[in-house]
């Protein structure tokens, strides 16, 4: 008997419940005239028309102020380093072509051109693998062996530290631990992939 009371109060207040939000859904009665109207007056007042347009649509011309520290991104202070790594991509190619780079070749994008050129000497004589072409973010087969950085390179170009590197087509490639190509020197006559992103 218990049960059969419970089970209709579960009913009835289910049934209660479906029919209130049936009637929440229902879409509002229209608006009378006279509503209608002060709506409209009250979106044309300034504080109506808040959000309507961009607010720098409105502002003065574009041209940078004297005084200003940030121009365009980049610091606008006497002695200040020109096209740092902080300015906008859009306003400095070389922070552009940055952006281009895979994140592994990040490791040797700070390298100068001398410690390329001693990389490469350094390592070039060395026995070549087999005949392979790679270029950084690319993962080495097994097949290829690769030898550590010898500790006279690491100790001249630090960043070498720990690496492995393979000889190839007039090429020597640096690999990280898993077995991912992380940074590529060449004769410097020769065009090298420095790990951009292909268009």
């Amino acid at each position: 008997m218990q049960r059969d009371l419970l089970r209709s109060s579960a009913l009835a207040l289910a049934f209660v419940g479906s029919i209130g939000l049936a009637a929440a859904q229902q879409s509002p009665p229209p608006a009378d005239a006279q509503q209608q109207s002060q709506q409209e007056k009250a979106q044309q007042t300034p504080s109506g028309k808040m959000g309507a347009e961009e607010p720098s649509s409105h502002a003065p011309g574009t041209t940078p102020d004297e005084n200003a520290a940030f121009v365009n991104g980049a610091l606008a202070v006497p002695g200040a380093p020109a096209n740092t790594d902080t300015v906008p991509a859009k306003f400095s190619k070389k922070n552009a072509a940055d952006d281009e780079l895979i994140t592994v070749a990040y490791t040797f994008k700070t390298l100068t051109d001398e410690e390329r050129r001693a990389i490469y000497q350094a390592l070039k004589g060395q026995p070549a693998g087999s005949a392979f072409n790679a270029d950084v973010g690319t993962e080495l087969p097994p097949g290829i062996e690769m030898r550590p950085v010898p500790n006279e390179v690491a100790a001249r170009v630090p960043q070498t530290k720990d690496y492995r590197y393979a000889v190839t087509n007039d090429r020597v490639l640096l690999v990280g631990t898993s077995r991912i190509v992380m940074g590529v020197f060449a004769d410097a006559n020769a065009p090298v992939s420095e790990g951009r992103r292909a268009p």
